[in-house]
């Protein structure tokens, strides 16, 4: 089964129509104000709302007090929450017996423990590895994906950090352990929270059609 494909960072009521008709598996947006990519100033529930049947949204916050949480799930029908903070079992647990599934994300530096996951497991339902940088998220740099040869746990994960199009055929022909989905953010960007539809459908294609050779523009 070709990988889930989650665009993230979703800031803008138009740009946010062009990419959906892409039909991306998953559209993420970013409910912690301190980022460039901030949903809660342009996005209104209606533009959620509109999107077509079949993309899970998902709503991603940073150490976020859990009744937040909660409404701005109701607020915008979000399918998923993204915690990429210091977020304990017990947050994720909370979320999961009100019926909001989770996704915790993890950064990951040259060496990864994956005995901290551990503890997330069965409150969780996915994971998410993210480059370890100055911000929880979107820094745009890849780390070495070869350490997920190393997880052996029940739970599907996204992976992300700085994919662009120049990766395609490698994350194509990726096989680990564990592998669900692809986050695609700010190396589709030609500003923050604003995506290039273009390079997105062109990676969009080459992930999801069997033996399709890789173009990248020069």
């Amino acid at each position: 089964m070709s990988l889930r494909l989650k665009v993230c960072g979703m800031a803008r009521p138009d740009n946010l129509r062009t990419v959906a008709a892409l039909a991306p598996d998953f559209l993420g947006f970013i409910f912690y104000s301190k980022s460039r990519r901030f949903a809660g100033t342009n996005l209104q529930p209606a533009d959620t709302a509109a999107l077509p049947a079949g993309i899970q949204k998902v709503g991603v916050f940073v150490n976020e007090e859990l009744e937040v949480m909660q409404a701005r799930v109701q607020e915008f029908n979000l399918d998923l929450v993204q915690l990429h903070g210091a977020e304990t079992p017990k947050t994720c647990a909370a979320l999961q017996a009100v019926g909001i599934p989770v996704s915790k994300a993890f950064a990951v530096g040259e060496r990864f423990d994956f005995s901290v996951l551990t503890p997330y497991v069965g409150h969780v339902t996915y994971f998410l590895f993210d480059t370890a940088g100055a911000q929880p998220g979107g820094n745009g740099t890849p780390f070495n994906w070869q350490l997920l040869e190393q997880y052996h746990l029940p739970v599907p994960y996204f992976l992300a950090g700085g994919l662009a199009l120049e990766h395609a055929a490698e994350l194509r022909n990726l096989c680990l352990p564990g592998l669900f989905a692809l986050d695609l953010n700010s190396r589709f960007e030609t500003e923050p929270g604003v995506k290039d539809a273009g390079q997105l459908q062109q990676l969009f294609h080459e992930i999801r059609t069997p033996g399709v050779a890789t173009s990248i523009p020069s």
